[in-house]
C-alpha cells in the first residue's frame, strides 16, 4: 500500500484519476497499521514499547485461566448440561452391538488388546495380596449388604407358583425312603427297646416294627406317585407360608440374617473366598495372554447373549442407559470442580510468553487475515470518503 501510495502521488499530476488510488492507498496504510497494532497488542508490546493496555494476554494470564475454568464449569460440567448431552446417547445399544458381534466393530481388536494390556499391568504391578484383600473385602461387603430373606421368599414363591419345587420334593421323598431303608435295623432296634416285656415275649414287637416300616414305605411311595397327596398339599402350603414369612415377617427375616452372618463368619467361607479369588486371578491373567479368547467359547457365547439382550430388551436397555446417565452426571458433580481446578492451575503455571505464543500459533493464519482485511477495509473507507468529499 505504501508503494502504491508513492506511485499514485508521483503520477497524480499526469493522471488525475490516480488521486482516488492515492486516497485508497493512504487509508489502507492507516487501516493496516492500526490492525497490526491491535493484533500485536494482544500478545506483546508493539515495537517493544511499554504502551499501556498492550500485551493483554500475558498480562491477564491468570484472568484467562479463571475464565477458561468458569467456561468449562458453566457449559460442560453441570448436571443439567451433562444430562442434556447424554439424553440421546444409547450406551446400552452400542455395548449390545459390540458384545453381540465384536468382529464387526472396527476397533474391537485394539480395544480388546488395550483392555487386556491394562488389566495385565494392574495385576502384575500391584501385589497379589493387596488386590486380593481389596477384592475379598468388597465381596464381603456386598454379601453383608444382601437382604437374603426377601430374595429367598421371592424365589421360593415363584418356584411354588410354577410347580418347579415338585422335583425337589420328590427327590427329598426318595432320599427319605433310601435313608429309611439304610437305617431299618436301627428302627427295629428302637421299637424292640421301647416295647413292653410281654410284647417282646410274644414276638409282637417284630410285627409292630414291620407294620411301622410298611406304613412309612407306603406313605413315601404314595407321596412320590401322587402329586395331590394330602401330605404333599400340606407341604406346599407350608412352603407358601414360609415364602410369605421370608418376605414380610421381621422375625423370620432376622433369623435368616443371623444365619447368614454366622455362615459368613465361618472359617470355611473365608477359605472358599480365598480360593475363589485365586482362581479368578489366574483366569484373568490367562485371559490377558489371549484376549481374543474372551469372545470365544462359553464366555463369548455369554457375552453375545448379553449383547442380544441389550439390543432386544427395551426395558433392560432403558435401565442401562439411565444408569449410565446418572453415573456420568454424578462424576461431573463429584469431580467437576477438580477438573476445573486442574485446568485453571495448569494455565496459571504456564509462562506468560508461552501462553501468548500458544494462542498466537493456534490462530496465526486468522490473525494475518485480520491485518489484510483491515488494510482492504481501510482503503475502501478512504476511497468512499474521497468520493464524498468530491461530490459534496
Amino acid at each position: 500500500m505504501a508503494a502504491l501510495f508513492l506511485l499514485a502521488r508521483h503520477f497524480a499530476s499526469a493522471y488525475p484519476w490516480l488521486l482516488a488510488v492515492r486516497a485508497f492507498a493512504e487509508a489502507a496504510m492507516v487501516g493496516g497499521l492500526a490492525d497490526w497494532f491491535a493484533v500485536t497488542a494482544l500478545f506483546r508490546h508493539p515495537l517493544g514499547l511499554p504502551i499501556p493496555h498492550t500485551a493483554i494476554i500475558p498480562a491477564n494470564k491468570d484472568r484467562l485461566a479463571d475464565g477458561i475454568a468458569a467456561f468449562l464449569r458453566s457449559n460442560f460440567l453441570t448436571v443439567q448440561v451433562v444430562t442434556r448431552r447424554l439424553a440421546g446417547l444409547d450406551v446400552a445399544g452400542a455395548l449390545g452391538r459390540f458384545l453381540a458381534d465384536p468382529a464387526q466393530q472396527g476397533g474391537a481388536p485394539r480395544l480388546r488388546q488395550g483392555a487386556a494390556s491394562l488389566l495385565s499391568d494392574v495385576l502384575h504391578s500391584l501385589p497379589g495380596e493387596q488386590i486380593g484383600a481389596m477384592a475379598k473385602a468388597m465381596l464381603h461387603r456386598q454379601l453383608h449388604k444382601v437382604d437374603l430373606a426377601p430374595l429367598m421368599g421371592q424365589v421360593l414363591e415363584a418356584a411354588v407358583a410354577d410347580g418347579r419345587h415338585q422335583p425337589m420334593i420328590e427327590a427329598a421323598l426318595r432320599w427319605a425312603g433310601l435313608t429309611l431303608e439304610a437305617n431299618e435295623a436301627l428302627l427295629r432296634e428302637m421299637v424292640h427297646a421301647r416295647a413292653h416285656a410281654l410284647i417282646r415275649w410274644t414276638g409282637l414287637d417284630e410285627s409292630l416294627a414291620n407294620a411301622v416300616l410298611d406304613g412309612l414305605y407306603r406313605l413315601l411311595a404314595e407321596c412320590i406317585v401322587d402329586p395331590q397327596h394330602p401330605l404333599r398339599v400340606k407341604l406346599d402350603g407350608l412352603l407358601v407360608q414360609w415364602a410369605q414369612d421370608l418376605r414380610h415377617d421381621p422375625e423370620t427375616q432376622a433369623k435368616v440374617a443371623r444365619m447368614k452372618e454366622g455362615v459368613l463368619a465361618h472359617p470355611a467361607v473365608a477359605a472358599w473366598i480365598d480360593g475363589l479369588w485365586l482362581r479368578a486371578r489366574a483366569s484373568l491373567l490367562e485371559a490377558t495372554q489371549a484376549p481374543e479368547a474372551l469372545t470365544t467359547g462359553r464366555m463369548g457365547a455369554g457375552l453375545a447373549s448379553l449383547g442380544a439382550a441389550l439390543q432386544q430388551d427395551v426395558r433392560l436397555r432403558q435401565q442401562v442407559n439411565r444408569f449410565s446417565r446418572r453415573t456420568l452426571a454424578g462424576l461431573a458433580v463429584r469431580h467437576g470442580a477438580g477438573i476445573v481446578a486442574l485446568v485453571s492451575d495448569t494455565v496459571r503455571r504456564w509462562d506468560a510468553g508461552t501462553v501468548a505464543l500458544r494462542i498466537e500459533a493456534a490462530v496465526g493464519r486468522d490473525l494475518q487475515f485480520i491485518r489484510i482485511n483491515g488494510t482492504v477495509v481501510g482503503g475502501l473507507v478512504g476511497l468512499a470518503l474521497y468520493g464524498l468529499d468530491h461530490l459534496l
